[in-house]
């Protein structure tokens, strides 16, 4: 029997056709991203075949904005947050008025009203959350201090968003009817959203600091994963609903305070690992949902429009940015980092178009190149990121004040987590010098203090394992737990010197057969070491 399933079938049709496309992608080695907004463009209006329900979509791409934000809040906290202050409020202020300023340009030359290039340009200035967080989590940059300038950024750029979305209606009011302009029509609804606001972070840091722990923790006790997993997500989505329900401020600014709240506590790390399949799933909804959006007619309908659109979000907001970074004496990677972080535009970029066209100011044209612009930076994201990471190799203005040894036959570890510390100390203890690569601040502080040579950062990054002297090593001890990301370590470890010997982890048996056919010289399996040194103890005894 036939049932009306509209959500099922935009599930399953985003999730199914993104997997194709994203595994083309993959196996064509570009990011998954183009692949992810290539299947919304097939399950889109646009185009033949199944048509997949475009607001449930939009829905279900929200709930990934709200538990990506969510997750980055566990990582950042609030003294983060106040360190980027001087940098992130006047830093996005100006790029933001720049871009605005460039869109009003390219709108005066379409013949369009001033409202219309206002809305236009502001909707060309605000940057995606999802790929802007997509982009630093998979490189493992969120919680250095270029990636925490690109979030906090992102928290100012929203906030004003929110303050927009409140201020356009009143000012299409006026521009539609100039002689009823009354300035108390702007000033009243905008002190009533920075009020709120206010509230909404005031309600967090005395309430919401306390309830938030409180209840974990006793979930904890409770001795159930399920009702801890469940917590969590209630907690991320109850507080994002809450804030736009009763604040009036995005659901990603709730999420975020909820995430930087939780992230003060003990429980943050498995916060994070239990929302991580649901985080990832709902992102790829998100691109879906952007690639629906896209009409592809506008490509040859409005080529130099287009261009100029994406002119602007591409190059005019990345220079922006680069300048204000460098103003503040941060580095050229920094500097390049924070500029391709916010070369693109996306949910609150829609979200703007939409209401223009609706309370009738921002012609239909400007609303197709807000759309298009948002999927073609979007799309040139990662390679764009692909080049920053190249460019990275060409400075050495960020190099770490302790460098990797400059003898030979030294020992590289990667982590210095449970594991990775005991190895690190161990092999302190033995003659030879040795490096130890993290990415983690606070591990990567423990290191530190014990007197060891360290390198911030993620291993598969290219360039780090050569500042880290693996042509020079000896062996390589993959410490982190995660056995699939050491053998792309190992393979590329392997590709700059053939001869290092190599030690890995793995938890399952997946992982151990992975690693053997990759060619890893010796792999350890907790459970399998564990039983045998039972069994040893037990003869002892």
């Amino acid at each position: 029997m036939h049932h009306a399933t509209p959500l099922i079938g935009t599930i399953v049709a985003g999730l199914v056709v993104a997997f194709l496309m994203g595994a083309l992608a993959q196996r064509l080695k570009i990011s998954p991203i183009a692949g992810y907004l290539l299947a919304g463009v097939l399950v889109g209006p646009f185009t033949p075949g199944f048509v997949a329900d475009g607001k449930l979509a939009n829905e279900l791409a929200e709930i990934g904005v709200i538990l990506l934000m969510f997750g980055v809040g566990l990582h950042f906290s609030l003294r983060d947050l106040m360190a980027v202050k001087h940098i992130a409020i006047p830093g996005a202020l100006v790029q933001i008025a720049t871009a605005t300023l460039l869109g009003m340009g390219l709108s005066w030359a379409m013949g369009w009203t001033p409202i219309a290039g206002f809305i236009f340009g502001l909707a060309l200035s605000v940057a995606s959350t999802v790929v802007l967080l997509r982009a630093l989590q998979v490189r493992g940059l969120v919680e250095t201090e270029r990636g925490q300038i690109a979030i906090g950024w992102l928290i100012v750029e929203d906030i004003v968003m929110v303050l927009a979305l409140v201020m356009l209606p009143p000012l299409a009011r006026i521009a539609t009817n100039p002689e009823g302009a009354d300035l108390m029509a702007i000033a009243q609804p905008m002190a009533a959203t920075l009020f709120k606001v206010a509230g909404f972070v005031v309600f967090m840091l005395v309430i919401g600091r306390r309830v938030i722990p409180h209840v974990l923790h006793w979930v904890v006790h409770t001795g159930s994963r399920e009702l801890f997993r469940l917590a969590v997500l209630a907690i991320a989505l109850g507080v994002a609903f809450g804030a736009a329900f009763v604040f009036e401020v995005s659901f990603a600014l709730g999420a975020f305070f909820a995430g930087m709240i939780l992230g003060e506590t003990s429980l943050s790390r498995r916060a994070a690992e239990e929302t991580l399949p649901l985080r990832d799933a709902f992102a790829v909804l998100f691109f879906v949902s952007v690639g629906m959006l896209f009409n592809p007619f506008v490509l040859v309908e409005q080529p130099l429009p287009l261009l100029a659109t994406l002119g602007i979000v591409v190059i005019g907001k990345s220079i922006a940015a680069y300048a204000i970074a460098r103003l503040f004496r941060k580095s050229n990677r920094t500097s390049l980092t924070i500029a391709c972080s916010l070369a693109q535009i996306g949910e609150f970029s829609f979200i703007l178009a939409s209401l223009g066209t609706s309370l009738g100011v921002l012609p239909a044209d400007a609303r197709d190149l807000i759309l298009a612009g948002a999927i073609l930076s979007i799309f040139l994201n990662p390679f764009l990121f692909g080049w920053v990471t190249r460019m990275h190799e060409r400075f050495s203005d960020d190099e770490p004040a302790s460098g990797p040894p400059a003898d030979q036959g030294h020992i590289i570890v990667i982590g210095h987590g449970r594991v990775g510390r005991h190895v690190a100390a161990a092999l302190k203890q033995r003659p030879g010098s040795l490096v130890v690569i993290e990415d983690n601040p606070d591990k990567l502080a423990s290191a530190q203090v014990e007197g060891m040579t360290t390198l911030r950062g993620d291993a598969i990054e290219p360039g780090l394992l050569e500042r880290a002297g693996i042509e020079r090593a000896t062996a390589l001890i993959l410490a982190i737990p995660e056995g699939y990301e050491a053998g792309a370590i190992h393979q590329r470890a392997r590709t700059l010197n053939p001869t290092l010997t190599v030690v890995a982890r793995a938890h399952s048996e997946d992982e151990y057969q992975h690693l053997k056919q990759l060619g890893v010289s010796h792999i350890v399996r907790a459970e399998q070491e564990t039983a045998r040194r039972m069994v040893e103890l037990l003869g002892q005894g």
